[in-house]
């Protein structure tokens, strides 16, 4: 059987893009597809069983910047020279086959992508929605078939060699496009086959695609003034907390005032008017982690401040500077100031002068010495 090599386009879901952390470092996982089963493409059947049978192969692929190429012709993705053109710190796991297709992701290494001009236009394309396509490189037998006009072989023995990432190429979409690749390198021999290009029906994605471009788009426009007044209340709501740091509190220690906290509630509740129940929603549960942070700060000063409070009344009424029901009604700062004054002063040194005595006391008058003495 006659083997080529097969580049399949397709688009990627970049409505399902995600960002993950892996062993420390921040990736960015792109789901794709490709071969649907028994697809036909260029007169090749791609049988459900085949595809079956070699999937797994796309497992840990490189998932390079297109198509590697040297002097004009496709070379493998997994060759030294294909790491080096086209390596962007991308590669396909999670390959499977749902659905009647293949399924798999592109995991994308963010700090290696930005250390190339490729593997930043591949991240930039990646945040502003799309689209990006995909192109699969895989190596086949064909067994040809008869009797059939629209098939003229099937595929067999099929190997992934990568799944590349597309960005201002086709995909390589028609037969005519490049030759060639670089096979059986451990030999030391170059073997040049035939390339098919070929391209998944994606007229429904495609329109699929530019609906939710356009469907964020309007959303995002309709949102942006709300999103931008949101964003002004809660900076000059958090401009004007805190508050004098007490005395046994760190330097870094806030709290916020019942006005301030009513007051960003307020403008919560007038940014909530008038808007539909799930962006409602939405705000509100943007909102909620700092509000409530703010009112346990809030409470967790209070009552530090009101332990304190009740600790100054103590001594005062210990030192009977104030009756209790006065002493209540002191501030926390001027508590402060009379329990100093209630503090006890300094002992008085020892200096040899004769010390008084207590009249009642039973010992008064015994002359110690005179007692010894009559001994």
């Amino acid at each position: 059987m006659k083997q080529v090599r097969v580049n399949v386009r397709s688009l990627a879901n970049m409505a399902a893009v995600r960002k993950e952390k892996r062993h420390g470092r921040d990736v960015i996982i792109v789901p794709s597809a490709t071969l649907p089963d028994n697809v036909v493409m260029n007169g090749i059947r791609y049988e459900a069983a085949e595809i079956a049978k070699s999937f797994a192969t796309l497992n840990r692929t490189p998932a390079p910047f297109g198509h590697p190429l040297i002097n004009g012709k496709f070379v493998s993705a997994r060759e030294p020279e294909g790491i080096n053109l086209t390596w962007i710190g991308a590669h396909n796991e999670n390959a499977r086959q749902e659905g009647g297709r293949v399924l798999l992701d592109k995991v994308i290494d963010v700090e290696v992508a930005n250390q190339s001009e490729n593997g930043r236009a591949v991240l930039a394309a990646i945040e502003a929605g799309g689209p990006v396509h995909t192109s699969t490189g895989l190596l086949c037998e064909l067994e040809p078939v008869e009797g059939d006009d629209s098939i003229r072989a099937n595929a067999r023995n099929i190997y992934f060699d990568h799944d590349a990432i597309l960005l201002n190429e086709d995909g390589a979409a028609t037969p005519e496009q490049g030759v060639g690749m670089l096979v059986n390198r451990a030999t030391g021999e170059e073997q040049e086959i035939e390339v098919i290009n070929s391209a998944l029906s994606e007229a429904d994605r495609d329109l699929d695609w530019a609906v939710d471009s356009l469907a964020r788009a309007l959303e995002k426009r309709e949102r942006a003034p709300m999103l931008e007044r949101m964003k002004s209340a809660i900076i000059d709501a958090l401009n004007g907390f805190g508050r004098e740091p007490s005395l046994n509190e760190k330097e870094n220690d806030m709290t916020v005032s019942k006005e301030q906290f009513d007051s960003l509630s307020a403008e919560v509740k007038t940014l909530s008017e008038g808007i539909g129940k799930s962006i409602t929603e939405a705000v509100n549960a943007a909102v909620k982690p700092l509000t409530d942070n703010l009112a346990n700060m809030q409470a967790n000063a209070k009552a530090k401040d009101d332990a304190e409070l009740a600790g100054h009344i103590a001594t005062i009424v210990k030192a009977n500077l104030l009756d209790e029901d006065s002493a209540k009604e002191l501030t926390l700062n001027a508590a402060r100031k009379l329990a100093e004054k209630a503090k006890p002063g300094k002992a008085a040194g020892f200096n040899g002068a004769p010390m008084t005595t207590n009249a009642d006391d039973e010992f008064a008058g015994v002359d110690l010495n005179a007692a010894l003495e009559a001994k």
